[in-house]
């Protein structure tokens, strides 16, 4: 499709959402506007499935979502959606489409109807059935014909964080007798610390590489083979390795076994990837079934992202709450706060996919941005972030708007401490809103008994600004299903951002660069060069540093 060469700044809606903000909203109390609007707290709430999405702790009324939503509007959203779901190569810079929702599509669903090719899906789903039905009833085994017990995942970005963040939020669903884990810095420590625990006898190694070359998986990949020829022979290699790559000339070279290997398209992006074959990790710690309960929540959200007006559509307006307060508020970052600690790593993982995604200075059309685009991510979960940078949040000077991710039944510990923790979550979202104003805590503190003075002396110390925005995310019960929903509304967030910007969220050319250069400096570091031109680099750090570290080694 032909998209708008025009930038966001020059719609009519961002005009005139520049000056909502400087005349109605810049300095507005969110009290205030909870106490003008009695209904806010019930209106301004979606349901999908079992996800709520409370948006009233924000700076908006009903003239901020109308401009916010003819944004949309004006920047063909909806169309761009469209053609992403039809099988358009969206993805203008590598000339490809962009169809991570086809890996949980139904065979019905108009993406499948729509894009050859994607029929393929369905036939790599069944083989990783086989497989991980295989591994799970001792069928498949390893080479001296042991059940597996544990699976090390190798790989790195979307390869690692979404198998991580998955196997971690669904722990609780996990098979009996399999533990998986992951590798994927290229330092060795993880892989390192892991061989002295495993026994290669009953591990599983699953080797994610769509190129089957990417310099840290392989050499991780490489050292588990070395680690396993060592202890059980070179035969041992078919039995113990699984991959998902297209590169079938690499894995034979390697040894993967031909039934062992996953297939998926270029028309998946890494940090898009836990629904292909990258996800087989995480089919082989919950089993299939609960693996397509995944895709099915994902799917959920699809078709609502699709079919839910834009005034009632979740990822819609989560993304343009987003770009509201970067672009209008300079809320330059944006906190990730779970109040499930199985989603202790969810922040990281939406770090990738929003920063990767759209951490971009030039649009689509080769020109310079003129706003501000990828927000900073970052996040902790639930009390532990309380006792670490809540206080910033509190009392500091920077603006920082917040997600809160709250689960209500309790995903395998006690109900009560759950309580404890949901009670956590609305009180610092509250705090967050209301904030604790310096005539309060005076008149706390001589309520206490303090001499006035002396209360008036010490209150500065103990006052909250409060007005701090936040959306609330609430999920019924962290399963499968809403795990899936919860990380297809951020992907289809992302993606509704991406078109406002006029940018591609689907490549990720800032990572190539330093990749590069990493090539010729670790030929210098590990001595197979010795001219001083060969070092890497011109620069005259980096070549100070290596002379350094070729002393200290």
């Amino acid at each position: 499709m032909k998209f708008s060469a025009r930038y966001p700044t020059d719609l009519p809606a961002w005009v005139a959402l520049k000056a909502h903000y400087r005349n109605e909203m810049r300095g507005k109390s969110l009290a205030q506007l909870f106490a003008y609007d009695k209904a806010r707290a019930e209106r301004l709430r979606v349901e999908s499935g079992d996800l709520l999405f409370d948006y009233s702790k924000n700076f908006i009324n009903t003239k901020t979502v109308q401009l916010l939503l003819k944004l949309a509007r004006e920047a063909k959203v909806s169309e761009v959606r469209d053609a992403m779901f039809a099988g358009e190569a969206i993805n203008t810079t590598e000339n490809r489409s962009v169809l991570h929702v086809a890996l949980r599509a139904k065979m019905s669903d108009q993406v499948a109807l729509l894009t050859p090719g994607v029929s393929e899906v369905w036939q790599v789903l069944d083989q990783m059935e086989q497989f991980v039905n295989g591994v799970h009833e001792g069928k498949i085994v390893g080479y001296s014909e042991r059940k597996f017990t544990d699976v090390v995942n190798i790989g790195i970005g979307g390869s690692d964080l979404g198998v991580v963040m998955a196997t971690r939020a669904l722990h609780h669903h996990r098979k009996a007798g399999i533990n998986v884990h992951c590798v994927s810095n290229v330092d060795g420590t993880q892989l390192a610390d892991l061989t002295k625990i495993l026994n290669p006898a009953t591990t599983l190694f699953v080797v994610c590489s769509k190129t089957f070359t990417t310099l840290e998986t392989m050499t991780n990949a490489r050292e588990a083979r070395r680690w396993l020829v060592a202890k059980r022979g070179e035969e041992a290699v078919a039995s113990h390795f699984a991959a998902a790559s297209t590169n079938h000339k690499a894995m034979d070279e390697f040894g993967i076994n031909r039934d062992y290997r996953f297939a998926f398209w270029d028309w998946v992006g890494g940090r898009f990837s836990l629904w292909s074959a990258a996800g087989i990790s995480i089919a082989l710690a919950i089993g299939m079934d609960n693996y397509r309960q995944l895709l099915a929540g994902a799917r959920n959200m699809d078709f609502h992202f699709r079919t839910a007006a834009p005034e009632e559509n979740m990822p819609m307006l989560l993304a343009l709450l987003a770009i509201w307060y970067n672009n209008f508020f300079d809320g330059e970052s944006m906190a990730i706060l779970p109040y499930d600690n199985r989603l202790d790593r969810f922040p990281a993982f939406l770090q990738q996919l929003q920063m990767e995604s759209n951490g971009k200075s030039v649009r689509k059309d080769g020109k310079p941005v003129k706003v501000k685009t990828g927000q900073l991510i970052w996040g902790e979960a639930g009390n532990n972030a309380q006792h670490s940078f809540y206080q910033l949040l509190h009392q500091g000077t920077r603006f920082i708007p917040a997600d809160f991710i709250l689960t209500v039944k309790s995903s395998g510990a006690s109900q009560t401490q759950q309580d404890l923790s949901i009670a956590n979550c609305l009180a610092q979202s509250e705090a967050l809103m209301d904030g604790y104003s310096l005539d309060k805590v005076i008149a706390d503190l001589v309520g206490q008994g303090m001499d006035k003075k002396l209360a008036a002396k010490l209150a500065p110390h103990k006052v909250h600004a409060g007005n701090s925005p936040s959306n609330m995310l609430v999920l019924k019960e962290l399963t499968p299903f809403t795990l899936g929903q919860l990380t297809a509304l951020y992907e289809h967030k992302v993606f509704v951002k991406g078109v406002i910007y006029g940018i591609n969220s689907f490549d990720q050319n800032g990572v190539e660069l330093g990749k590069r250069l990493a090539g010729p400096i670790a030929s210098a570091i590990l001595g197979s060069t010795t001219d001083d031109a060969s070092d890497g680099s011109t620069n005259s750090s980096t070549g100070a540093l290596l002379d350094l570290i070729r002393t200290w080694r």
